[in-house]
Formats: structure tokens, C-alpha cells, sequence
């Protein structure tokens, strides 16, 4: 039994489906996210990017919201451990400040 060949497509011809262009902030954030785990301070680019680029996916319809949203993801994780560190760190020199541990000794006596 033939089957009638398609109208609009012609026997062994499969065309293939556009795909949507990246936002480029969506890229930087995400690479933003994961760099702040080696250099420290790029959590702050990566929340402006994520946002930033979330906003533009929404109006143009562009693909990368899944980068944009982990590199936001990854920001807000980084600065809030940045954050605890330096809490952290203040409240254990004060601790060793206000015990008495932090004076100098004076040499010969």
C-alpha cells in the first residue's frame, strides 16, 4: 500500500526547526555564577545579568532563561556565603579581641 507523498515536504526531506538565539546576558550570568566560586566578587555581576537577561528573554523571546535563572541561582548562593563568611570572621575577632587574647606581651617581664 503507497502512501500519498506530503504536500509541503518532499519524500526524505525532514526540515529541521529553528531554534531561538541565546541571550548573551544569559551566558555571562551563568559564567558569572560559576567564576565567583574561583575569583570571589563576581556574584554581583551575576545577579545584574540574570536579571537583566531574564527581562530581555521576556520581551524578545530568546532562548537561555534556564542560564539566566541558575546564574541568579548561583549569585544569591554566592554573595549570602560571602556574606556569612565575613559575619563570621568579625564575630570570631571580637570574640578573640573582648577574651584578652589579642594583647601584646611585653618583652622582659
Amino acid at each position: 500500500m503507497a502512501y500519498p507523498p506530503q504536500p509541503d515536504i518532499q519524500p526524505g526531506y525532514y526540515p529541521y526547526p529553528v531554534q531561538r538565539p541565546t541571550n548573551g546576558l544569559a551566558v555571562a550570568a551563568l559564567v558569572c555564577g560559576i567564576a565567583q566560586f574561583f575569583v570571589g566578587v563576581t556574584f554581583i555581576p551575576a545577579i545584574i545579568c540574570g536579571h537583566m537577561a531574564r527581562r530581555q528573554i521576556r520581551q524578545t523571546g530568546e532562548g537561555g532563561d534556564g542560564m539566566a535563572l541558575a546564574g541568579l541561582i548561583l549569585g544569591y548562593i554566592g554573595g549570602a556565603l560571602l556574606i556569612g563568611a565575613v559575619l563570621l570572621f568579625v564575630l570570631l575577632a571580637a570574640v578573640v579581641v573582648s577574651s584578652g587574647h589579642a594583647t601584646t606581651a611585653v618583652p622582659g617581664n
